[in-house]
């Protein structure tokens, strides 16, 4: 979502604060903009498109300034356009905005009565324009936001700057993430670490409600109660800010090449070296929960459902799995015995934190996130770390693999906790699960032959994915990395509902990519593969040696390696997420940056 920074300095920020966006891209933007106090004196410059518009705009009209705030927009109220950009200015105050303020149309009526109307379509200049009128009234700049603040319904990150004060910048947050930082003489503001991290090694998370003024010489944080309050430093991890392609043409392909690596220190961290596996205290035992609730959005609901049949099949525990943004409107009954588990790369996606509120005091909460430092991994009872890395591309990959880990572990634990399985099948499955890096890398060698059928693909106007069992999760995901990155219609399905619909779709311009492990379930696959031939329909079959040779010959064939069916999502995943890539690369779209997405959903 939208990114923000702020900076109190002794130097011109302008220059800095625009390199600090550039390692927010990854959140999806498609407008940026920066403000200025110099000797008093507030100034905004804006821009549409790439942060490049807005460096080629700041060479033509130079903003100088020791205090700064940027922004990348992600647009919600009002189409991507310069009066649109943030940061957002109303006399003497300028206000840049992660969010969405609900209540904005009323208070915007209430200030047109008072001669106070926007230039823009956004919800966020209400904001400035509300800041705006009661320093008209008298007020000083905190006491202004602290009342603008009280006045606003929805969820925002906010960061401010004021006309003659040149030492003087507040930051807010309800709902959205914020960090703050004080480094000496020096302050800082930004949407997260990988902002900050070049500027600061310590910063501070803002919690619900918080508001923080900040200055040269030090900073408070007040509560939403208004009373002060210290909130903990945490260090930056290093390299946080370090933003490199390794080599590789996109982000998108480094963090596909990271997954062995990254799969092998999840499991390695929890593996212990008895060869048991260990999660963290707070998790608990998992013999007295009755039932899971599973609850996420997007790649995360995926992991989710591959994730039920594990629950399901070897810990022998009934699991529902939901959408994070349907899940508490139904405001669900929760029984006794529950353990609902959030998944969200971010730990900070609006609807799941919003589920996860739904649930605290009501069933066990477990956050299976890629931020420990995040809102979900803060406010669950326990918290598990993906430990993925930094993830630039908005198409989430190393971060899906490492979520499946993390859930075949706690699967694998619920098993153990339950005595669902013998300890010799338990141990026998973890060992399997061991060997799931190796089989990435095997699967990654065929990255040629992939992108040899994603080029045939990028012409085709709709493709379908099938898959059975734990397959047709992998088969939604793919079909959604296809859709995000190349733009194509693509749809999963569940191979056996093909004769309840879909197959009314194929034809001869119709690819269908077939995930078909040779598991007990693959004839019945075949069987559909079959269906679909006999229509014309170009089937992609991935599969395994046994599988291709016992199946018809295909219009295309990829073989992976031989493993266990149990896992086989987490390596399948790696032909899914290639096919999309390699899709998007031969249609020429932006692959890390895909138009209208945004990395972290941190609004409804």
């Amino acid at each position: 979502m939208c990114g923000i920074v702020g900076i109190l300095a002794s130097y011109e920020v302008s220059p800095v604060i625009l390199e600090a966006l550039r390692r927010l891209e990854y959140r999806g933007y498609d407008s940026a903009g920066i403000a200025t106090v110099e000797h008093g004196t507030l100034d905004t410059r804006r821009a549409v498109g790439k942060l490049v518009n807005l460096s080629d705009r700041l060479v033509r009209e130079p903003l100088r300034g020791q205090s700064g705030i940027g922004h990348t927009r992600w647009a919600t109220h009002g189409a991507p356009a310069e009066v649109n950009a943030h940061p957002h200015r109303a006399g003497p105050v300028a206000v840049v905005h992660n969010g969405i303020i609900e209540n904005h149309a009323a208070i915007a009526t209430e200030l047109a009565t008072r001669g106070y109307v926007p230039d823009s379509a956004t919800d966020t200049e209400i904001v400035a324009l509300l800041v705006q009128s009661h320093m008209d009234a008298g007020a000083a700049p905190e006491d202004a936001v602290a009342a603008t603040l009280a006045r606003l319904d929805g969820a925002f990150a906010l960061a401010f700057l004021f006309e003659g004060e040149s030492d003087l910048m507040i930051a807010a947050r309800r709902g959205s993430p914020l960090a703050v930082a004080h480094d000496g003489a020096q302050a800082f503001v930004g949407s997260d670490a990988i902002a900050l991290g070049p500027l600061t090694d310590r910063i501070v998370y803002l919690e619900e409600g918080d508001l923080a003024v900040l200055t040269r010489a030090g900073m408070t944080i007040r509560d939403a109660e208004g009373a002060p309050v210290a909130r903990p430093a945490v260090a930056v991890a290093a390299g946080a800010g370090e933003i490199d392609k390794g080599g590789y043409r996109h982000f998108m392909a480094k963090e596909i090449a990271e997954q062995p690596g990254a799969v092998d220190g999840c499991l390695r961290h929890y593996i212990g070296p008895g060869g048991a596996i260990a999660f963290p205290e707070a998790a608990g035992t998992l013999d007295g929960v009755r039932r899971i609730v599973l609850v996420a959005c997007g790649t995360a609901f995926y992991a989710c459902a591959v994730a039920k049949y594990w629950f399901e099949t070897l810990a022998r525990i009934p699991c529902e799995i939901d959408v994070a943004s349907e899940f508490r409107y139904r405001e669900p009954p929760i029984e006794d015995g529950t353990l609902a588990i959030f998944v969200s790369q971010s730990g900070e996606t609006a609807d799941t934190l919003a589920a996860l509120r739904y649930c605290t005091g009501r069933a066990r909460t477990l956050g299976v996130v890629n931020v420990t430092t995040s809102s979900i991994a803060r406010e669950a009872d326990a918290a598990l770390p993906i430990l993925a890395g930094v993830e630039i591309g908005v198409a989430s990959t190393k971060a899906f693999t490492c979520q499946l880990t993390v859930l075949a572990l706690l699967a694998l634990a619920a098993a153990r906790d339950r005595d669902a399985l013998p300890p010799a099948e338990i141990a026998a499955r973890l060992d399997e699960l061991r060997r799931v890096p190796a089989m990435i890398s095997q699967a990654l060698a065929i990255e040629d032959r992939l992108g040899e059928i994603g080029r045939h693909l990028s012409e085709a106007r709709d493709i379908l994915f099938l898959g059975r069992g734990a397959m047709y999760p992998l088969a939604l995901e793919g079909a959604l990395k296809l859709k995000e990155i190349s733009y194509i219609h693509a749809e999963g399905y569940a191979s056996g509902e093909l004769k309840h619909g879909p197959i009314a779709l194929v034809d001869e311009h119709v690819p269908i990519i077939v995930f078909a492990p040779s598991d007990p379930l693959f004839g019945k696959t075949v069987s559909n593969m079959q269906e679909v031939m006999a229509r014309g329909g170009r089937v992609v079959l991935i599969s395994d040696a046994a599988g291709l040779s016992a199946a018809p010959a295909p219009w295309a064939a990829v073989e992976m390696p031989a493993l266990s069916p149990t896992w086989a999502p987490i390596v399948y995943a790696v032909p899914a997420q290639l096919l999309a890539y390699h899709t998007a690369v031969a249609k020429g779209t932006d692959v890390d940056q895909p138009r209208n997405l945004a990395k972290s959903v941190t609004v409804e």
